[in-house]
């Protein structure tokens, strides 16, 4: 019963990956998304009511290939024996690293979705899901940080730091796509600078210092 029940999954997850690579291959050739979803199965040799079974609209399916993207990173990374050893700084590297080598396979596909967009912080449509998927790992980080001190708590601007991750990681993607350095070795180069800039302002620095010397003085004045 478990067996046939493996080989069910496995078989019903095959339309699906079969038609966003499908996808992929149709808007890179052509620079948009087919006329119709009947015509783009018709080509598949499939029934147009299959691509209903696994998504609403071709705006469903980019969101989903994107979705797909986190996953993959996330996977990847619990794939990794010493990843949970890593502290709060060293995780959200591990991420950026470890997603811009998975976005590499899709580059060409990466490039189409970012082409007509203009302002990337409004979060384009096709980004909704990615970004709520990153919003709750990067969440898990920044409790991390918090539990060990590596990430101080901060009235009213602690609740905003996972709005400031977002915008880092629009930054790299951005950083990235325009990226011609061998390797692209400055985007590396840009995310470890990026992401060791919002640790030390989302930890302890000279302005922590002096509040908590203000409130010293104050409460032995």
């Amino acid at each position: 019963m478990e067996q046939t029940k493996k080989r069910s999954t496995k078989a019903k997850a095959e339309p699906s990956s079969k038609i966003a690579e499908a996808y992929r291959e149709y808007v890179l050739l052509n620079g948009s998304q087919p006329p119709s979803v009947f015509q783009f199965m018709k080509n598949l040799k499939m029934k147009e009511e299959v691509f209903y079974e696994h998504y609403g609209s071709f705006e469903n399916l980019e969101k989903d290939i994107w979705r797909g993207y986190i996953a993959e990173t996330v996977s990847v990374l619990h794939n990794d024996d010493n990843y949970a050893a890593y502290s709060s700084r060293e995780k959200l590297l591990a991420f950026y690293y470890t997603l811009v080598e998975v976005l590499k396979k899709d580059r060409s596909y990466v490039t189409y979705s970012f082409k007509h967009v203009k302002r990337p912080e409004l979060t384009p449509a096709f980004l909704k899901g990615f970004k709520a998927d990153f919003i709750d790992y990067a969440q898990g980080i920044l409790n991390e940080g918090l539990d060990t001190d590596e990430i101080v708590k901060r009235p009213l601007i602690s609740e905003r730091y996972k709005d400031g991750l977002w915008l880092q990681l629009m930054f790299v993607l951005n950083f990235w796509l325009k990226d011609d350095s061998k390797g692209f070795s400055n985007t590396d180069a840009a995310i470890e600078k990026s992401v060791n800039l919002s640790f030390e302002l989302m930890g302890r620095g000279p302005l922590d210092t002096m509040v908590d010397f203000a409130k010293f003085l104050y409460n032995n004045r």
